[in-house]
């Protein structure tokens, strides 16, 4: 019987799973993109995008950081990085062609900045720009308190 081989952690900090929108600006390629993580620590952040991004580059991103990392409230914060991983999908002739095609990405956090929270709209995605939803129409609200009220 053999022993499966041990593997080291690398990481530093506690990982905590979030589905999370991100903004993505790599100045070097003039790139600017949106993306939503995976899972984010104090020094590291797992995403998902749709951006050509290369292994080895500068990044930065912004998002806001939940109260679980900051150990106070949840805040938006710029992180500037360095790409460490980007997983790419299987090719498109061996998976389904209407599958989604975003790239996994690590990125090492290098350091950070808290933004000031009237900056929040214009430097982060809306949820609903990443994951588009059909809202079925709702009834008006004076027909809801009349049939509350008799």
């Amino acid at each position: 019987m053999t022993t499966p081989a041990v593997q080291v952690e690398r990481r530093a900090g506690q990982r905590f799973s979030y589905l999370l929108p991100l903004s993505i600006c790599q100045a070097a390629a003039h790139l600017q993109s949106v993306g939503f993580t995976q899972d984010v620590s104090s020094r590291g952040v797992f995403f998902f995008t749709d951006a050509p991004l290369a292994e080895g580059a500068e990044i930065e991103l912004t998002l806001r950081m939940p109260s679980e990392i900051t150990l106070g409230e949840s805040m938006p914060i710029r992180c500037r990085g360095r790409i460490l991983r980007v997983v790419r999908p299987p090719s498109a002739a061996n998976s389904d062609a209407s599958r989604e095609t975003k790239i996994g990405v690590a990125v090492r956090i290098e350091g950070y900045e808290y933004l000031p929270e009237t900056s929040e709209s214009s430097v982060l995605p809306r949820v609903s720009t990443l994951h588009p939803q059909q809202h079925e129409p709702r009834p008006p609200a004076q027909s809801s308190v009349r049939s509350v009220l008799g």
